[in-house]
């Protein structure tokens, strides 16, 4: 997921994520410098320019680009396909959703190991999670990589939000100047992208056939050694404990947004009672409230997603309730003490459950188990459902108090 925005709309790749500016080099605290469409530079008679050649004043160099290398249509950034401190610092950031959206690299045509004219092009995204996992998977092979983009979003939601597209691919072909680089005229799109990629228009628009690769970037080197050819694993999604673990970090990161706001809400909804508003109330019955909505988050956003295929339904969001409530009838023992009357307990229960209810449906987008229009009838099913369960949880929680 990145750590400050840059401008992915440039047609100079290597720049550093982190940075604003600068093909190859990312901006320093000195002096902003325009931007220079390494692109369009005339080719030199070496092979490959040493990293000082780019050295300029107010920039520092990307730390995932080795050296540029000319090609047909001018300097080419050569990416490191090992990942170093910073890149995994990065990526646990943004694997707990901080600044996710803006973890971007830049658009454009990149070189690892040693790449010639007759050497791969790999199609890609350019979110810089999706960029750093395609290039740790390709140590010992020479290929081209053609960033695509797709506004900093992974090569499958972008493919379902058509920003890693047919004309996307085709702008960028042109855009690189592809048929200088490379003899042959075809390019391998990741099978995640291929709803978003019709290979019969990139055809005819540019020239270039389109090869679907495997669905995972591991699988790669075999997949080029093969000839090109994938297996039936090589074709199928997985979604392990593993990969269903960690993204739940970024899960309740997105829940805790509004956390914060649902807690000041029951503090105050606590202090509601005979004497009107109780400042003491409304600290006891708050942190006992508080509770029940830590159980929610805990059970709807990590729970859930965890145990996924073990909960019974097809139905996130009562995968949600099934979990929440087992979770929430653990807790009520624990808190009844400080909840004093059934009625209160009830409203903590529906409450927490609900709350499950609402985040487990949130990971339908996370999955390769849903469509659009599943998620779509979910959400019109369910959401009613828990609002009038927070309602009438809010009303039993201000009744307790009389």
């Amino acid at each position: 997921m990145k750590i400050l925005p840059m401008d992915t709309k440039s047609e100079n790749p290597g720049r550093d994520p982190f940075q604003k500016k600068g093909p190859g080099l990312s901006t320093s605290n000195v002096q902003i410098m325009p931007a220079m469409n390494m692109q369009g530079l005339s080719c030199a008679t070496e092979e490959i320019r040493p990293l000082a050649a780019y050295d300029k004043p107010g920039y520092a160099l990307c730390n995932y680009v080795d050296h540029f290398m000319e090609t047909g249509a001018g300097p080419v950034p050569v990416i490191r396909p090992d990942l170093d401190k910073r890149d995994r610092l990065s990526t646990i950031a943004v694997r707990c959703g901080i600044r996710r959206h803006k973890y971007l690299v830049s658009p454009g045509l990149y070189g690892i190991g040693s790449p010639d004219p007759d050497s791969e092009v790999l199609v890609t995204a350019n979110y810089k999670l999706t960029f750093d996992h395609l290039r740790s998977a390709l140590g010992g092979i020479s290929a081209w990589i053609l960033v695509l983009d797709t506004n900093g979003v992974n090569v499958w939601c972008a493919a379902g939000k058509k920003t890693f597209s047919t004309r996307e691919l085709v702008n960028r072909i042109q855009a690189v100047s592809l048929k200088q680089v490379v003899t042959h005229k075809r390019v391998i799109v990741p099978q995640l992208g291929a709803t978003g990629v019709s290979p019969r228009q990139v055809k005819t628009q540019s020239g270039f056939r389109v090869v679907y690769g495997p669905v995972r970037a591991c699988d790669i080197p075999v997949f080029l050694n093969n000839g090109r050819k994938a297996d039936k694993s090589m074709r199928q999604v997985s979604f392990t404990l593993f990969e269903r673990f960690v993204l739940t970090p970024v899960e309740l990161h997105g829940a805790l947004k509004m956390a914060g706001i649902t807690a000041l809400a029951l503090f105050v909804l606590s202090g509601i009672g005979p004497g009107i508003f109780s400042f003491h109330e409304a600290w006891e019955r708050g942190l006992v409230s508080l509770a029940a909505l830590v159980t929610g988050l805990i059970s709807g956003a990590i729970l859930t997603p965890v145990l996924l295929p073990f909960i019974p339904s097809k139905k996130f969001a009562f995968k949600g309730i099934l979990t929440g409530s087992v979770c929430t009838l653990l807790l009520l023992p624990v808190i009844y003490p400080g909840i004093g009357s059934m009625a209160g307990a009830a409203a903590l229960f529906i409450f927490s459950v609900m709350v499950s209810s609402h985040l487990a449906m949130n990971f339908t987008g996370a999955t390769p188990f849903t469509s659009p229009s599943g998620v779509e009838k979910e959400m019109k099913q369910y959401l009613p459902v828990q609002l009038a369960g927070v309602l009438v949880s809010a009303g039993l929680w201000i009744y307790s108090a009389f």
